[in-house]
C-alpha cells in the first residue's frame, strides 16, 4: 500500500526517500517515482514535491536524468556498521544493491590500544577477537569495518572466531544465547590520519611520507552488565556518511 498521509511537507517527502536510499531499498541508478506519482502518494502539491527533490539533489543523493526522471546518484550514502544492524532489522538486507564486502579477516590478538581497552573495560594486553572487512559499492572500496570482541562475548557467540563471513549479526546471536538485550552506546565520529593498512584496503595510492585524513566512527555495544563489543568504521575520503539527529 502506498504511503499517504495528509499534511505532509517537503521535508517529510525528502525524509521518506532519504531513508529508502539509506536502507538500500533504492540503489544507485534506481528511478524515483514521477513527480505526479509522489504528489498523489503524499497528497501534496507539485511545488512541494519539487522542493523535496531539490533537497535530495543538494545532498548528492539523487540526480536528474532527463527523460529518465530523477534517479539515485552513483555516490550513495556510506552507512556505519551500526546503521547496517538497523537496516537488517528493518528489511533483512545485509547489503544494499551493488554493495559487498571483501578482505574478511579474523584474528586473536592482545589489545593495547587505550581507546579500545577503555571502551571494553579491559586491561592492556588482554586477548580479544578482531574481525576486519572492507565494504565496497559497485567494486569501489568505501569503508573498512573493524569489530573487537572481549573473551566473555566470544564465549557466548563462538561464531565470532570463525574465519568466515557471518550471516547473522552478533547482537542477535548473543541475545539468543543469553536472553539479554544488546544495547548500542553513543556513536561518535572524529578525523585522524589513515594507517598504511587502511590506505591499502581503501585502494588509496599515496606517498609513504604523506598524511591522508579519514573519517572514523566508533560505537560500543553493552548488555545490562558489561561491554560486549567495539566497532570502528574508517571511510574513504569523499564518502558521504549520514550522522544521526
Amino acid at each position: 500500500m502506498a504511503y499517504k498521509s495528509p499534511g505532509k511537507g517537503y521535508a517529510d517527502v525528502a525524509s521518506h526517500f532519504r531513508a529508502r536510499i539509506k536502507s538500500g531499498e533504492l540503489a544507485p541508478g534506481d528511478t524515483l517515482p514521477s513527480v505526479a506519482e509522489i504528489r498523489d502518494q503524499f497528497d501534496v502539491a507539485t511545488k512541494t514535491v519539487s522542493r523535496a527533490l531539490g533537497v535530495l539533489k543538494s545532498e548528492g543523493l539523487v540526480t536528474s536524468r532527463g527523460s529518465l526522471g530523477t534517479v539515485v546518484a552513483q555516490s550513495p550514502l556510506v552507512i556505519t556498521g551500526s546503521d547496517r544492524l538497523n537496516r537488517m532489522a528493518q528489511n533483512g538486507l545485509q547489503y544494499a544493491p551493488g554493495e559487498t564486502s571483501t578482505g574478511h579477516r579474523v584474528m586473536r590478538r592482545s589489545v593495547h590500544d587505550p581507546q579500545v581497552c577503555k571502551a571494553l573495560d579491559l586491561e592492556p594486553g588482554s586477548e580479544v577477537v578482531i574481525r576486519i572487512r572492507v565494504f565496497q559499492q559497485d567494486g569501489r572500496p568505501t569503508s573498512v569495518g573493524v569489530s573487537v570482541y572481549p573473551p566473555h562475548t566470544v564465549a557466548k557467540v563462538p561464531e565470532l572466531e570463525n574465519d568466515v563471513r557471518m550471516i547473522r549479526q552478533f547482537d542477535e546471536l548473543y541475545t539468543e544465547a543469553t536472553g539479554r538485550e544488546v544495547v548500542k552506546g553513543q556513536r561518535t565520529a572524529y578525523a585522524r590520519q589513515a594507517s598504511r593498512d587502511e590506505l591499502n584496503s581503501l585502494e588509496i595510492d599515496a606517498p609513504s611520507h604523506s598524511a591522508v585524513a579519514v573519517l572514523v566512527t566508533e560505537i560500543t555495544f553493552h548488555d545490562d552488565e558489561r561491554p560486549l563489543g567495539y566497532w570502528e568504521d574508517v571511510y574513504a575520503p569523499g564518502s558521504r556518511v549520514p550522522i544521526s539527529d
